[in-house]
């Protein structure tokens, strides 16, 4: 594995790569509050297999720098999107195998909607991911409520000073919440926390958890973006959908609700027993399903 850099149109991108520089590209993309390390069992397995494996450090985490004080710390969809994709053209990377979970599944999911030329195929944890702004203010059920209490909490002035005080404190509990039968140790979870302390992360966690909901403006470069993705648009490329089980934020409903954002083959697979950071609590799960995508695409 070698630690890297690229430089988009406004970050110096960080990102680890494994295997040949000549092999089918896959990217893998975290979430919030994770890191690379959530894929450390993952890459190497593809790897190994023969293909180029990137795992980027998203905006706000790790060694990832904006390369201008002045560009907005936004964090919203677009934005996660926007620097797959330039990281991709940054690397000549025409076409990818895409896999990712909470805010790197939403990035997988914009880049396989807008550009489905770029996505050889698609992991999405939860499936689709791309949010409906236009509807954020409609209540859900009070199960559902509850479990989005940090949302709320980062809605506030309060929360942004929390979320910057007790950062790790914060991020834990959410760990603990969103996957119960995970029994991770203290040293797996400060091994992703450090991430938690690039200087821009509170700035981009706050925004996007505002822009959600229409609570902030997001970056004007990119509301042709944003207004493409408020059309919802339809997946087209071999996905398969890895829900865990016991995911505490985001629980499998027992009909499938994704279906019918997918065109092109769609399949879910629900994981018993895990939780929300699918790749790390599941790592054989993840690399089958690749493998199984890439069996049936091309390169």
């Amino acid at each position: 594995m070698q630690g890297k850099t690229v430089r988009t149109d406004v970050l110096e991108l960080a990102y680890e790569e494994h295997g040949p520089a000549d092999g089918a590209a896959v990217i893998l993309l975290h979430g919030f509050p994770y890191d690379a390390r959530s894929f450390d069992d993952v890459a190497p397995a593809l790897a190994a297999d023969g293909h180029r494996v990137l795992v980027p450090y998203l905006r706000g985490y790790g060694p990832t720098r904006f390369l201008s004080s002045e560009t907005p710390r936004s964090g919203e969809q677009a934005a996660l999107g926007h620097d797959l994709r330039q990281m991709m053209d940054a690397l000549g990377i025409e076409r990818a195998a895409l896999a990712g979970y909470d805010w790197g599944g939403r990035a997988a999911c914009i880049v396989a909607a807008l550009w489905p030329e770029r996505a050889r195929c698609l992991v999405s944890c939860t499936g689709y991911n791309i949010q409906n702004i236009a509807t954020s203010a409609e209540p859900a059920s009070a199960a559902a409520e509850h479990r989005f209490w940090y949302q709320y909490y980062f809605h506030t002035e309060r929360g942004q000073a929390g979320l910057a005080k007790n950062r790790r404190d914060i991020c834990k509990l959410l760990w603990k919440l969103w996957s119960p039968e995970w029994t991770f140790d203290d040293a797996t979870f400060e091994r992703s926390a450090t991430s938690f302390d690039n200087p821009d992360f509170v700035d981009v966690v706050i925004q996007s958890y505002r822009h959600r909901y229409a609570y902030a403006k997001g970056d004007p470069a990119l509301e042709p973006i944003e207004a493409e993705l408020a059309k919802q648009p339809k997946i087209s490329v071999p996905t398969i959908n890895l829900h865990g089980g016991h995911d505490g934020v985001g629980p499998a409903p027992k009909m499938d609700q994704q279906a019918g954002h997918f065109t092109g083959p769609y399949q879910r697979r629900i994981l018993p027993g895990i939780g929300h950071n699918v790749p790390q609590e599941a790592p054989a799960d993840t690399v089958a399903a690749l493998r199984d995508l890439m069996k049936a695409t091309q390169r």
